[in-house]
């Protein structure tokens, strides 16, 4: 699972830096996650959207819009952002992701970079 999860990591990532080369930074988030779908499913992969993360409290199910990006091949999680910079904030919520789906690695890009892998950070819990 964990060389699995490398390996996709890296497509991903090379994904990420075909969407930004064709679309550039400057537009919404939105966007680019409809562009990273399609990539990623021109490379075979199974990914889902807009993934709705149960929240539980103490066992009782919370009601709530908690959802990730992209998570691809049910075992990556993909958070995607268009800002100025990334905070720790970030991080943190996809580590939150990553603990409430029991997964371990996790990928915050950032395409409002003019270079995206210089956005892009691994995350792993």
């Amino acid at each position: 699972m964990i060389e699995r999860s490398n390996q996709l990591a890296e497509h991903i990532i090379g994904c990420a830096i075909e969407v930004h080369k064709e679309l550039g930074p400057g537009l919404l988030e939105t966007i680019y996650e409809k562009a990273m779908v399609i990539e990623l499913r021109k490379g075979g992969l199974k990914v889902e959207q807009q993934v709705a993360v149960p929240v539980y409290y103490k066992g009782q199910k919370i009601d709530g819009d908690l959802k990730l990006d992209l998570l691809v091949e049910d075992l990556v999680i993909l958070e995607l952002k268009a800002l100025d910079k990334l905070d720790p904030v970030h991080n943190a919520q996809l580590l939150t992701y990553l603990k409430l789906r029991k997964l371990w690695l996790g990928l915050l890009i950032n395409f409002n970079e003019p270079v995206v892998r210089k956005g892009i950070r691994r995350v792993v819990l």
